[in-house]
């Protein structure tokens, strides 16, 4: 058994859903269970029609024409999506008449996306001579708590789901489950969503869950790459890293499956193979616990722009107890997370998003310490086996000098699989195909 979860933009037309159905069918022997996220652009339409709500407009034209025009091209009538569209209808009127849109309520009204979807496609297949059957993630077992927009699962989701689907896993049913990412319930029957990454998570719960062999996640790129193939145009497939490698690749830049999303399939060990839906015949890149083979010495470089340092001075806190913990509660004040960090008695060097209002921030810490903004820096990550830090470190360098980049900050974590390090944000894609020269070519 395996779970194959498809994003927006792998569902998001008419063709792009028989692209889908075919890879289904193609794996049909290896009972698969199928994870959606809502077509395309829809989960944007649905917050349109919500601020338009707000000002007192109902308006679902948008995310009517899609659905209606995708099942008409793909020769499927679906009453369950004329149902749907009739309550999306009656809640957008509630919240023109409130002109409030709740963190609740905006749950609910995106869940229509990942809802129309799912019947989209299990119909399709149905008609392709498929088996099929849609599920709610209710449907199936998935339980989590009340915090609207960024829900967490709750443990019982661990026995549901086995019990929801004994029927696929003992073989009595033959209709490929077809379930909703992103969506849940918590206890009280009230609709959340599981925020970032919410359909990778979907789909890693579901196969760790059930213990299937692998958890395929399909993207529109042959597997993890050395380098955004964008920016380096010879970058290669990565075939194996760690589920640790690729929560740093996650959190620097790379499009993997977000860091949460891992969680349930460490647990278990499930491994996770990211596939490319133009190329099904490709191996892509594979997500274990740990290398089953020799430790690649550099595994992928990935970048992030936008990105400020802060420089934080104190000769007032030498030797002083408590400096660092002083400087963390001011970013927990205000709610502002930390990228990168290098540290010295009496100073620190961090990075956050530029998009941030840092002047309260910057207020505080003036309190007890001077402080120096530059803006406009990018993070650069070595994916590596930090075992050869040295050695890689000193080709990267040397090939940086010879181009006359300099670096302004360097942080080496301390899960020991990555190296971090700052630049101008202008010279940013020079790096990286610099380093990706240098490390593996």
């Amino acid at each position: 058994m395996i779970v194959m979860k498809f994003g927006g933009s792998s569902v998001a037309n008419a063709e792009r859903i028989k692209n889908v159905a075919s890879i289904v069918s193609a794996y049909s022997a290896e009972k698969p269970l199928v994870v959606l996220s809502a077509m395309g652009d829809t989960t944007d339409h649905l917050l349109e029609a919500a601020d338009l709500a707000v000002k007192g407009t109902v308006d679902i034209e948008k995310v009517e024409k899609l659905h209606f025009d995708t099942a008409k091209e793909l020769g499927v009538e679906i009453p369950a999506i004329k149902s749907l569209l009739d309550e999306l209808k009656t809640l957008l009127t509630g919240i023109s008449m409130l002109h409030e849109l709740s963190k609740r309520s905006r749950d609910y009204l995106v869940s229509f996306g990942e809802r129309m979807s799912v019947r989209l496609m299990a119909s399709y297949l149905e008609k392709q001579g498929v088996p099929a059957k849609f599920y709610d993630a209710w449907d199936v077992g998935f339980i989590s708590d009340s915090n609207f927009m960024n829900a967490e699962l709750l443990e019982e989701t661990w026995e549901n789901i086995p019990l929801c689907l004994k029927d696929y896993v003992s073989g009595a049913q033959k209709e490929i489950p077809v379930v909703t990412g992103f969506i849940a319930k918590d206890k009280n029957g009230v609709i959340t969503t599981l925020g970032r990454g919410g359909s990778d998570l979907s789909a890693t719960m579901l196969g760790a869950a059930l213990n299937v062999k692998e958890i395929q996640t399909w993207k529109d790129v042959d597997g993890i790459l050395t380098a955004d193939p964008r920016v380096v145009s010879e970058a290669k497939t990565v075939p194996e890293v760690t589920y640790e490698e690729a929560q740093e690749l996650a959190m620097f830049g790379a499009q993997v499956l977000h860091p949460r999303s891992m969680i349930p399939c460490r647990k278990t060990g499930t491994p996770v193979r990211v596939k490319n839906s133009y190329c099904i015949k490709s191996e892509g890149s594979v997500i274990v616990e740990r290398h089953t083979g020799s430790v690649p010495r550099v595994t992928a470089i990935t970048s992030v722009k936008g990105v400020t340092i802060i420089d934080i001075q104190s000769s007032r806190m030498l030797g002083a107890a408590g400096f660092l913990a002083h400087i963390f509660n001011q970013f927990l004040k205000w709610n502002i997370s930390i990228d990168v960090i290098a540290t010295s008695e009496v100073s620190v060097s961090l990075t956050v998003k530029t998009e941030k209002d840092l002047s309260g921030l910057i207020a505080d810490l003036e309190n007890v310490a001077d402080v120096n903004l530059k803006k406009n820096k990018a993070i650069i990550t070595i994916i590596c086996d930090a075992a050869h830090s040295s050695s890689i470190l000193s080709d990267a360098f040397s090939a940086l000098a010879k181009e006359n980049i300099n670096v302004e900050m360097i942080s080496q974590g301390a899960s020991k699989v990555n190296v971090s390090f700052l630049v101008d944000e202008s010279n940013t894609n020079r790096v990286v195909q610099i380093l990706h020269s240098a490390l593996f070519n």
